[in-house]
């Protein structure tokens, strides 16, 4: 499933046509994706200005001048192609290839600048939702935890949400209702660069009356400092898809510990070889030499 940078990349793409723009023509060719779409969900939307484009965890909302949010998720396929003035493009990039068979189009926006935004998703694993303008009291969102991208977000809060915890760190940087948006390789990635064992428990970044840990610290700032890059780099598409721009994003190229078992460390100063072991039914891949 893309994670925070990826939905960030396509927020990125989608903005400079979706935002500002009236929705003139929604053809919802499907009753629904992974669940039914809202009744009335075209006549909902046509004639609505988009007022802003914006991101909550792995989310994406757009901000309707009706009041109501549009609500998109991309799930495990899913994408958005732009097309404008006889040019296509698919903005952001992934991990997976993303379909661009007219046959997984299920949703198509025909806007006033003369774009068209085209939804494509072969599994049907993402969804769209009409949500009303208080969104975070939406079932959706009410439950989802802090943003690792938000001015907020440091040491005393990774030391507040794990104190007491026993939980494998890994599994509560994964956990949704602390923190949202964080994903699996991100996480690995930052566990590296923080020299943490992600099997260590999370409780161990507080200390005894529950101020942060140097560690809880040093963690909060590279989880930024990578989620950043990423951003940056244009996501961690190991395949040919491109931003709007037509670049590829080359973050994976810059993958520590991710895809990288058997390799030795990357750290200068450790002779370790990255392992990989499943954690939850997903891969972890760290050094067990210098992560503790």
């Amino acid at each position: 499933m893309p994670e925070l940078p990826e939905v960030e990349t396509v927020r990125r793409g989608l903005a400079p046509v979706f935002a500002g723009a009236t929705i003139l023509r929604v053809d919802q060719r499907r009753p629904n994706l992974r669940f039914p779409f809202p009744a009335n969900f075209a006549a909902r939307l046509i004639g609505k200005r988009v007022e802003s484009l914006e991101r909550r965890a792995k989310y994406l909302l757009a901000r309707l001048d009706s009041g109501d949010v549009l609500v998109m998720h991309l799930g495990m396929s899913g994408s958005f192609r732009i097309e404008q003035e006889g040019e296509a493009v698919i903005p952001g990039v992934f991990f997976r290839p993303r379909s661009k068979l007219g046959l997984h189009d299920h949703v198509v926006f025909s806007l006033s600048n003369g774009g068209t935004i085209i939804y494509n998703d072969p599994r049907r694993f993402g969804f769209m939702q009409l949500c009303g303008p208080d969104v975070e009291n939406h079932p959706l969102f009410r439950d989802l935890g802090v943003e690792p991208l938000g001015g907020g977000f440091n040491g005393g809060t990774l030391a507040r949400l794990f104190a007491g915890k026993t939980t494998l760190l890994k599994a509560a940087l994964l956990d949704q209702t602390l923190i949202a948006g964080l994903g699996n390789i991100y996480v690995c990635e930052a566990l590296f660069r923080a020299n943490l064992s992600p099997r260590r428990a999370a409780g161990t970044l507080a200390l005894r009356d529950g101020r942060p840990s140097a560690k809880a610290g040093r963690l909060a700032e590279v989880i930024k400092q990578v989620l950043i890059e990423a951003v940056e780099a244009g996501g961690s598409s190991l395949r040919d898809h491109r931003q709007t721009d037509g670049n590829l994003g080359y973050f994976q190229h810059s993958f520590r510990v991710y895809g990288r078992a058997g390799d030795p460390c990357a750290n200068a100063k450790c002779d370790g070889t990255v392992e990989r072991i499943v954690q939850n039914g997903r891969s972890t891949f760290y050094c067990g030499r210098c992560q503790r």
